[in-house]
């Protein structure tokens, strides 16, 4: 998921967050950092059980979803593999420009 899908969730949370149960939170830390991210979670479902707010329950669910969220393995390429392509663009020599043809001397003159 890209980060700024990550940080927008975050930044839903931590708006819910502030209303409902006064608390502050960092988003830009909570989109980048699964330790907070995590305890961020775990309290907005446990005040999501107590107050009743099933919105924070549901936001806490997107970011646990957002942040263990894996990028398949066919959209992912080997380091080496892109570096041997860029290798290989650069070896194949460029085609000389033709110049146009121009008389070697003016009037004469070397």
């Amino acid at each position: 998921m890209p980060d700024s899908d990550k940080l927008a969730i975050a930044a839903h949370l931590h708006v819910l967050l502030r209303r409902k149960t006064g608390r502050v939170t960092d988003t830009e830390w909570m989109a980048v950092n699964a330790d907070y991210a995590a305890e961020v979670v775990r309290f907005a479902r446990q005040r999501a059980q107590e107050d009743g707010v099933p919105e924070l329950a549901d936001w806490a669910d997107r970011l646990d979803h957002a942040m263990h969220a894996v990028a398949p393995p066919a959209a992912r390429r080997p380091l080496l593999d892109v570096a041997t392509q860029a290798v290989r663009q650069r070896a194949v020599p460029a085609a000389p420009e033709p110049v146009p043809e121009a008389p070697r001397y003016v009037g004469g003159i070397r």
